[in-house]
């Protein structure tokens, strides 16, 4: 079993309780192949749709994404998530994302189009959100999604000085900073109208960033300038080398440690794509497609030389091995987990 300093390599995974998931599962991965075997799981809360762990990789947060959403705080020392506190009312409805900040755990609201801090006590379990709650505003062009602000995803830039979010129905990316444990806007960048951005990851040189939009099956590729919190809109990359057959989602995205691959799952298509970094990360070729091994992957994650996907609709994990020189992943094998909705490595 893998071993870090003393601790297990391990995987979490969440699902949606109301879909039939089983709330979040621990699994173990085998340091050899990258095999996830199943340690335990917690059913706590509903809905834990999306995980984020402590930089100490002991504590473990997730997002209840309900109506009143809220966000719960586990410890992960044993083969089973045990709850560490309460849950914490957000503020916000519908979180699908969360990450962790200067002493903050944010969430990223989708049905009040809003970003939540929540305070981080010393021993890593949650305090009340007393203001912490910047509301988005805006609309797109899309008139059944974009009727409102829609935020997906919050996340530390490189720098850890800015916090970065993804709103998929204002079509745009916010920088914010935290002031008195309250999120604060510094500058909003539009990104194409009716993209319906969804997430973003960092190149690791840390002046490029990469955004999969849910809407159009592209990746707008970025240049980022964490010095004033700027964001520059460079090119859009189709994520399918020809017009879908039907449905095409685009959902998570992966960089790889040495930035030479992005991987994006598209759900419908059920695909991998797997694109080459090119001009030290100011353009995307697309390599290839291949089968995502499953129905509807909902999120992906890189660990090392594999990759990982949650299969929300056929319910089950699958791993791939990458191939070092084409990036191009091959299935491996996979565990059922039901409703599965993202994958966190620690």
């Amino acid at each position: 079993m893998a071993d870090l300093g003393g601790r297990r390599r391990r995987a979490f995974i969440g699902s949606f309780t109301a879909a039939g998931g089983p709330g979040i599962v621990a699994a173990a991965v085998d340091p050899a192949d990258g095999a996830l075997t199943v340690l335990g799981s917690v059913n706590g809360v509903p809905d834990p749709s999306y995980l984020a762990l402590s930089a100490a990789g002991d504590t473990l947060y997730a997002v209840s994404e309900t109506a009143d959403g809220a966000v719960v705080a586990y410890r992960v020392t044993g083969d089973a998530p045990e709850q560490a506190g309460p849950p914490v009312p957000v503020g916000g409805s519908g979180p699908t994302h969360l990450s962790v900040f200067d002493g903050h755990v944010l969430t990223a609201n989708y049905g009040s189009g809003s970003v939540t801090a929540v305070p981080v006590r010393p021993d890593g379990t949650l305090a009340r959100v007393a203001s912490g709650v910047l509301r988005h505003t805006g609309s797109g062009p899309h008139t059944r999604r974009q009727q409102a602000p829609h935020a997906h995803q919050v996340q530390p830039d490189p720098s850890g000085r800015w916090a970065v979010s993804v709103d998929l129905g204002t079509d745009s990316v916010r920088v914010c900073a935290l002031r008195d444990g309250a999120p604060v806007l510094h500058r909003e960048h539009a990104l194409r109208p009716g993209s319906g951005p969804r997430h973003l990851a960092f190149h690791p040189n840390g002046t490029h960033a990469y955004v999969v939009n849910e809407l159009t099956p592209t990746v707008t590729v970025c240049r980022w300038d964490a010095s004033d919190g700027s964001l520059k809109p460079l090119a859009e990359a189709p994520v399918l080398p020809g017009a879908p057959a039907g449905d095409a989602y685009p959902s998570g995205l992966a960089v790889s440690h040495d930035g030479r691959f992005v991987w994006t799952a598209t759900r419908g298509e059920d695909v991998i794509s797997v694109f080459a970094v090119e001009g030290g990360g100011e353009a995307l070729r697309l390599v290839g497609t291949v089968p995502c091994a499953g129905h509807w992957p909902r999120a992906v994650a890189r660990s090392g030389g594999y990759l990982y996907v949650a299969n929300e609709r056929s319910g089950d994990v699958t791993w791939f091995t990458l191939d070092p020189e084409t990036g191009l992943p091959r299935r491996a094998g996979a565990i059922p987990v039901p409703a599965a909705s993202c994958v966190v490595l620690g």
